[in-house]
């Protein structure tokens, strides 16, 4: 027993020597041993006529349910058998998959060179984060696909903010490897501002949620902090490679007419010596 526990039982038990203690558990008496001692320094033993070990082992868990300090109540019941459950979460996982092969469409359709190096780096963006779900490790449940889809498309929200501003930055007149370094970093403020919002309405439902929507909110999290590496770090890299390959310099690739796409800018032709002669 605890220290004040033990001080209350012997009090009790030497009032009450010799007389029947009750064991009560949900308004039944489960057991009413003999107090055969005045005092016990808080250890006591129930000893008697016990036929079988699962006498003893009922007796034993009674006793421990009335050690919780609350009440158990069942509150609402309902039975998912393994196979339905394990349907719910194949479908979810199709259903996600449907929803990024998608995604990829629309950035190869819309956005065609700069959308297939999102697309690349939304690939090696599902990879980081299913390892870091293996390292964590993270269960994923129904609510965490949804997080990974959620996160998958904040993910291509920050490539689309990149790329239309890369489009207004070749429309003014830029080259392509301007247009392409304006666009990252004029996007950057943005991006920051909205994934820094999400984290932190993720953490906060971290913090204060329940295991479901704790697991929602730790994908998310995960998914955010890729994404931004991805994002702004490898689809920079691996578009700054790109603009310097002959083969991709063409206006079509990136969504401008070409009076609107600039390989390398103009300069001022230098007069020939003849030019000059002529001219005196």
């Amino acid at each position: 027993m605890t220290e004040e526990g033990a001080r209350l039982f012997d009090q009790y038990a030497a009032s009450h020597f010799g007389q029947q203690f009750a064991i009560v558990l949900d308004g039944i008496v489960q057991s009413a041993p003999t107090i055969q001692a005045q005092r016990f320094g808080g250890k006591a033993q129930i000893s008697g006529s016990f036929t079988t070990q699962a006498e003893v082992n009922q007796l034993v868990t009674v006793l421990n349910y009335g050690a919780l300090p609350n009440a158990v109540e069942e509150v609402s019941f309902s039975k998912i058998s393994a196979t339905l459950g394990f349907n719910f979460l194949q479908q979810s996982i199709l259903a996600g998959a449907i929803g990024i092969i998608l995604v990829f469409l629309f950035m190869l359709l819309h956005y065609r060179m700069p959308g297939l190096v999102a697309c690349l780096a939304l690939i090696y963006y599902a990879l980081v984060v299913y390892a870091i779900f293996r390292l964590v490790p993270v269960t994923l449940t129904l609510a965490g696909v949804a997080a990974f889809v959620l996160s998958v498309g904040m993910a291509v929200d920050a490539n689309i903010l990149i790329f239309e501003r890369t489009k207004e930055e070749l429309r003014s007149g830029k080259t392509l490897v301007s247009a392409v370094e304006a666009g990252f970093n004029r996007a950057w403020n943005s991006i920051f501002d909205s994934n820094m919002s999400s984290i932190i309405t993720a953490a906060i439902l971290f913090y204060f949620g329940s295991a479901t929507i704790r697991g929602f909110a730790l994908v998310l999290i995960i998914g955010v902090l890729v994404s931004m590496f991805t994002a702004v770090t490898l689809s920079r890299q691996m578009l700054r490679f790109v603009v310097h390959q002959p083969w991709a310099r063409k206006a079509r690739y990136y969504g401008v007419a070409d009076d609107e796409f600039l390989v390398t800018a103009p300069t001022q032709r230098t007069r020939s010596r003849r030019e000059a002669a002529a001219d005196v």
